[in-house]
């Protein structure tokens, strides 16, 4: 009697564990990706309505589309068994060069919103902005090191790296990603002098939370790249954690824009400001042209002009509105009224402004003469 021959596993069937463990990783990644397209749908619609279109809403609208798109064409690729290897040749780079772009404009968005919450410092964006072009220079170079994983027919196309180095390929990100945790963190502990909360309310205010996913995805991403192993060139455990990555990476950047306070242009602004002072004069002039008060209030980079209220008539002064104060918040361009005997609350949100407090006197001698 003959041993029965065991019937043999196709290729597309038939793969290592850490080709295996990669397969179902990818299905986790598209799963993520499609998941975050629909929950964000509705807050994305509000966003696409709101007026203008600066830069933090173009990278919004661009990294929804584009992360879906670029994963769902890498996952047909890396699914489809009828993929052949000649295939694979002309396609492996799609997803080196594609994750490079993903990458730069979500590193764009984090030095523009550091930037902002730093009050447009200087150094800052020096800093921020050095690591960025390193970052997009080094993943420029690293895009032609990259070489077809030589899988068997129908086990899918991956793009593995052909030396160890080409790691800094993420490094570079990893490293600008780590900056940007690190600073939104030290932004959000000086706030606490000016506003103490606790610490669990800050994260969730200041989206500490989103810094740091990014950061840990990324720091993850980096072991598989620099101390696993891979058991041969047909191993893929380098790349095991790149997709999920980059969409885990797109998908935290997205809820740092929908989490920016106020307009979106130059990044926005941050959650509690604090006062500068700024050298300016003022001068209050009796002689508008409809008989009321004006306060002229010069700033080295603009004047502005204020209205104040109906100087009152004499007859109607009272010994109590001699202690009486105008107090005005001017903010940006334009004409604000004056509540005289109120004081207007410094907002918590919104641009700084500059404020100004005017004693109204009243001569009363000239008025004690005219009774």
């Amino acid at each position: 009697m003959s041993n029965a021959t065991a019937p043999q596993l196709p290729p597309s069937l038939d793969l290592p564990p850490h080709l295996s463990a990669q397969k179902y990783f990818f299905v986790c990644t598209l799963t993520v990706a499609a998941w975050d397209t629909l929950v964000l749908s509705p807050r994305s619609w509000r966003l696409f309505k709101s007026k203008g279109w600066p830069f933090l809403k173009i990278a919004y609208n661009f990294l929804r589309v584009f992360m879906p798109v670029e994963f769902t064409i890498a996952g047909v690729a890396f699914f489809d068994t009828k993929w052949s290897l000649e295939t694979c040749s002309h396609f492996y780079l799609f997803e080196p060069i594609c994750t490079a772009i993903l990458l730069a404009v979500c590193s764009a968005v984090h030095v523009i919103r550091i930037h902002a919450i730093y009050d447009k410092s200087r150094p800052i964006l020096s800093l921020m902005t050095g690591l960025f072009a390193v970052q997009v220079i080094v993943t420029a170079i690293c895009c032609g090191f990259f070489r077809v994983t030589p899988l068997e027919e129908g086990q899918g196309c991956i793009a593995s790296p052909k030396h160890n180095w080409v790691g800094i390929y993420w490094l570079s990100a990893t490293l600008l990603f780590t900056a940007s945790l690190v600073l939104a963190v030290q932004r959000s502990l000086r706030s606490l002098k000016v506003k103490p909360i606790s610490y669990w309310k800050l994260m969730l205010r200041d989206g500490l939370n989103l810094y740091a996913a990014i950061w840990l995805v990324n720091m993850v991403n980096m072991l598989f790249w620099f101390i696993i192993t891979p058991t041969g060139p047909e191993d893929p455990i380098r790349t095991i954690v790149t997709s999920m990555a980059a969409v885990l990476t797109t998908s935290m950047t997205l809820r740092i824009i929908l989490a920016v306070r106020g307009p979106l242009a130059n990044g926005g602004t941050f959650a509690v400001s604090t006062a500068h002072s700024h050298p300016s004069t003022h001068v209050i002039s009796r002689s508008a042209p409809q008989g009321g008060p004006v306060l002229s209030l010069q700033h080295p980079q603009q004047t502005y002009t204020v209205g104040l209220a109906p100087e009152a008539k004499t007859q109607d002064w009272t010994d109590k509105d001699s202690d009486q104060m105008v107090v005005a918040e001017v903010k940006g361009d334009g004409m604000y009224g004056i509540d005289e005997g109120a004081a207007v609350e410094e907002e918590e949100e919104g641009p700084k402004g500059v404020k100004v407090t005017t004693q109204v006197e009243t001569d009363y001698d000239a008025f004690a003469g005219k009774k």
